[in-house]
């Protein structure tokens, strides 16, 4: 399992016209911290879709505990754990920077997909595959 935090700004075009986070834009966030985590590891989103893979969201479950406000600055924490046959699942949390603040609960799974068919592929990317599996599971 690994733990990755990123900070996000609530500017103006994340809300609505109430100055509150539009519900849209977490799922934006989720996406942009997925991205970060990748790059984290020295992995380029774009490098693994021009060859030919792209992570397919196939399920997303979200929970609103508190909306965030134009301004506010605050953190994603994303737990990343093992692969379980071809799905990764994310865990989530968008807290206050303190931590005192829940805003956001979330889980999103991810499988690799081959980018021009569309189609799941048999197995993780060698790449991926180091830091989204278990190495004891069979899956790396």
């Amino acid at each position: 399992m690994r733990v990755f935090t990123y900070p996000v700004q609530v500017f103006p075009h994340h809300t609505d016209y109430a100055g509150v986070v539009w519900h849209g834009t977490y799922v934006n966030w989720m996406e942009e911290v997925r991205v970060a985590f990748l790059d984290s590891q020295s992995i380029s989103y774009q490098r693994v879709t021009e060859q030919g893979c792209d992570l397919m969201v196939v399920e997303l479950n979200l929970r609103y505990h508190r909306a965030a406000k134009m301004g506010e600055a605050l953190l994603w924490h994303a737990t990343i754990h093992p692969v379980q046959g071809l799905r990764n699942i994310w865990d989530y949390e968008l807290r206050s920077l303190d931590q005192s603040l829940l805003y956001v609960s979330a889980q999103v799974t991810i499988v690799p997909v081959n980018r021009t068919t569309g189609k799941l592929l048999r197995r993780w990317p060698p790449e991926l595959a180091l830091i989204f599996c278990d190495p004891g599971d069979g899956t790396a």
